[in-house]
């Protein structure tokens, strides 16, 4: 499919061809929602930990006689029913991570891609540069391509544009290599260079 490509300026700069295998599928919500749960799982930390009665440092002395307390008959403070006691089947430091074969994580990212173009949201833009390096120049720059929150992707992110986007709202920048499904979703728009489009051509075919 042909789509236009604009300059950061909002001009037109042509056209370019985007491959219908990778920008022209029918999204799969089910695919993407496996996609964005082996991601989401795989980034958990896992260190969460609460010490058990054997962690706890109390006394194991039976604190009760046997007989005539008038209650249970008790012979450790590092019981889970006690306070300052060691909790009961808590928290253990492990891997949260999921398998995902390699085929649907491609696929989901083709999918991911398609699904900004189904519901209008891809910018193509000639390349990611800009002159002034200003902040305040990029911010109004993606004012007329009507850009407020979107992710912006190229083969490398030239550092004098990134320095100058970094500290905009709502704007993210990640090189091809980086792409992922779920900051594809996560943002309202995005916005691919001519490099990047190649780039995850070559990526996904």
């Amino acid at each position: 499919m042909k789509t236009d490509v604009l300059k950061i300026d909002n001009s037109k700069a042509g056209s370019i061809d985007l491959d219908d295998a990778i920008f022209g599928l029918e999204p799969r919500k089910d695919i993407l929602h496996r996609c964005v749960v082996y991601q989401l799982a795989k980034r958990q930390q896992g260190t969460h930990h609460a010490k058990e009665r054997n962690e706890v440092a109390a006394t194991s002395k039976k604190f009760g006689r046997q007989k005539g307390g008038g209650g249970a008959r008790h012979g450790n403070r590092a019981a889970p029913q006690f306070r300052g006691g060691g909790k009961a089947h808590g928290p253990r430091p492990r891997s949260h991570a999921i398998d995902l074969p390699k085929k649907v994580r491609r696929l989901a990212l083709k999918h991911a891609l398609s699904a900004k173009v189904a519901d209008g949201s891809l910018i193509v833009i000639d390349e990611a540069k800009f002159a002034d390096t200003k902040t305040k120049a990029v911010a109004a720059a993606f004012e007329k391509l009507n850009i407020g929150n979107a992710l912006i992707m190229d083969a490398s992110i030239d550092e004098q544009f990134g320095l100058a986007a970094r500290n905009l709202p709502g704007i993210d920048l990640l090189p091809v290599v980086g792409a992922n499904v779920y900051d594809i979703l996560r943002k309202e728009k995005l916005v691919l260079t001519k490099a990047a489009v190649e780039g995850l051509e070559a990526r996904l075919k």
